[in-house]
């Protein structure tokens, strides 16, 4: 659009693109105030053009690292110090069998279970005031009690042997001895967090305890949450771990009602967990996507409070086996069942 200069009536004005009198360069009227001005209404111009401009750039910046960026996926939370591997939200689906095992001493790659989220570092306080229940399966001596094991005892809905020897890996490492190692390194790192820790027995007792005796020592000691160590003795051909909780049992000395739903959340909660920190599938022989409901366990049905197994894996498979006899494994092992119970008992 073109400007028009209003001029005063009068004599004309010399023309602004021809040298004045005084020799002012073209397009100068020889009036400094009138030079002023122009330069200040160019000069403000050019502020509300930026200032009008700036904004825009960007809005357009941000709405390009929003939508046109590259993925960029959540980190899993670092096992060990930290909490579990966490999901980000929109992740993988939390009922899929997970596959694939991550190299020693490092978490599995992937998204986790979106149920299981991102929690603050564990502190020494962070259970300060909790108990939890280690129950290491079997007993390296039961095998030599065989009289004392295979006694009948009562689990509400049933009669069932005090307890078993267990199972071992083809080269003789024998679940007892597995189970023992772990909830050592579990109790190790749920202390450190300010937990009291129990164990129903330290390898200490010459046999048992008996099942109905490891269901009491929880109860007594008005544990907050308890977990069952094992390895499984599977078909050789099965592999994965997979995690045991209660069904409502209400017979006899058993009554589980109270304790069903807290259960199941420790167990899920101890199936995401494990499988973050060690990278072990769910169990491709037994179970469903890792998780199991049984009512014939005396350690279960007796609980008052709540309470899972975990079959880590299946000792008579020679892949699980090596995993299972690996000391850093056991430990990734031992920091997924450490971390489920801290979730547990600071989150609802």
């Amino acid at each position: 659009m073109t400007r028009t200069t209003r001029r005063p009536a009068g004599p004309t004005a010399p023309d602004s693109t021809a040298p004045d009198s005084t020799g002012a360069a073209p397009g100068r009227t020889g009036d400094p105030g009138q030079d002023r001005r122009r330069r200040r209404s160019r000069l403000l111009r050019t502020v509300t053009v930026i200032g009008v401009l700036a904004p825009l750039g960007l809005a357009g910046w941000l709405g390009w690292r929003t939508v046109g960026s590259p993925d960029r996926s959540v980190p899993a939370a670092a096992a060990g110090t930290g909490t579990p591997a966490a999901a980000p939200p929109g992740g993988a689906d939390p009922t899929a069998a997970p596959t694939g095992t991550p190299a020693p001493g490092t978490a599995p790659s992937g998204t986790a279970d979106p149920a299981f989220p991102l929690r603050a570092v564990p502190t020494a306080t962070t259970l300060a005031g909790r108990t939890v229940l280690l129950d290491p399966g079997h007993n390296t001596g039961n095998s030599a009690h065989t009289a004392e094991i295979n006694r009948k005892v009562d689990i509400g809905n049933a009669r069932k042997e005090c307890d078993t020897t267990g199972t071992s890996t083809n080269s003789g490492y024998s679940e007892a001895e597995y189970s023992l190692d772990v909830v050592h390194r579990a109790r190790a790192i749920l202390a450190a967090r300010g937990a009291t820790v129990v164990l129903v027995h330290d390898g200490d007792r010459p046999w048992g305890p008996c099942i109905d005796e490891r269901a009491r020592i929880g109860n007594t000691a008005h544990a907050d949450a308890a977990v069952s160590v094992h390895g499984d003795g599977g078909p050789a051909n099965g592999s994965g771990f997979h995690v045991i909780m209660p069904a409502k049992v209400v017979a006899g000395k058993a009554d589980t009602a109270a304790i069903v739903d807290p259960s199941h959340r420790l167990g899920l909660l101890l199936r995401d967990s494990f499988h973050a920190a060690t990278g072990e599938p769910y169990a491709d022989y037994v179970a469903s996507k890792g998780l199991d409901t049984r009512s014939d366990l005396g350690g279960l049905n007796l609980s008052t409070v709540p309470k899972v197994f975990i079959e880590c894996g299946n000792m008579r498979n020679p892949a699980d086996a090596r995993r299972m006899t690996d000391p850093q494994w056991r430990q990734q092992a031992a920091q997924g069942i450490a971390d489920a119970l801290t979730s547990f008992l600071t989150t609802r």
